[in-house]
């Protein structure tokens, strides 16, 4: 066992006394690695301080530039993409509310007066939340005017955490699969678009329509397990009201 040296002490013999300098060699060692080490670190550090310096710079440079690129560029990007956006949407909106759905859609989506379309705005000011919105109303748009593949095309470059419009793009997706007569990508759609949010209005709504694609895939209870859901969690909603019939036509297939 290794002796520690106090101050005034004598080493009562000559194992402990070769113990003893054994300890101070070593302990002088590695003062001396220590010393090097800091050494070499303090060379090193003057010898490429410029590097560093220049390194640290630059990431100072790229968040300023990251701000400065947002207040000066994606903003005002983003500003002018909306505005240019506001006829296309004008004419998306008046196709939903009336007649001339067809023609006022494909305005929406090609543009007029000198305006863009949707298409124009997703091209040209890509990576903004208008060009995100305009995939939405552009696959919606496509929706209605029977251009399922479009639609799908449009609606699947759609992102967005909100309860209705999240939900609305999903289940826009599960109508063209099913118009397309893909039901298996329609149902997949369908009960994703009913769990993005759960609220009274979207998701009632959703089970009911995946319920009746599994009922046409022959899948008796997947659809049992979806009308139920509604019965017993949404029984207020629209579609609540007559869940009994079909699960009753569920049970009797």
């Amino acid at each position: 066992m290794a002796t520690y040296k106090k101050r005034g002490y004598k080493p009562k013999n000559k194992k402990e006394e070769a113990q003893l300098e054994e300890m101070e060699s070593t302990t002088a060692e590695v003062f001396s690695t220590l010393d090097e080490s800091a050494s070499k670190t303090e060379e090193w550090v003057a010898k490429n301080q410029n590097y560093i310096l220049g390194f640290i710079s630059l990431v100072a440079l790229a968040v300023l530039g990251y701000l400065g690129y947002d207040q000066f560029v994606q903003k005002p990007k983003e500003l002018e993409a909306t505005n240019e956006m506001y006829q296309a949407q004008k004419y998306f909106e008046q196709a939903l509310a009336g007649a001339n759905k067809d023609s006022l859609f494909t305005l929406s989506l090609e543009g007029a007066e000198g305006k863009y379309g949707f298409l124009e705005i997703i091209e040209k000011y890509a990576g903004t939340d208008a060009a995100n919105v305009a995939n939405y109303s552009a696959g919606i748009a496509y929706l209605n005017m029977n251009d399922y593949e479009k639609a799908v095309e449009y609606l699947s470059e759609f992102e967005s955490d909100d309860a209705i419009l999240g939900a609305l793009a999903k289940g826009g997706i599960g109508d063209a699969f099913s118009q397309l007569g893909q039901n298996a990508e329609a149902l997949d759609y369908y009960e994703r678009a009913a769990s993005h949010d759960q609220n009274d209005l979207i998701t009632p709504r959703y089970l009911f329509k995946a319920g009746v694609v599994a009922m046409e895939l022959g899948n008796k209870d997947k659809a049992l397990a979806l009308f139920n859901k509604i019965k017993d969690e949404y029984p207020n909603s629209e579609e609540g009201r007559t869940i009994d019939i079909f699960i009753g036509k569920v049970e009797n297939l």
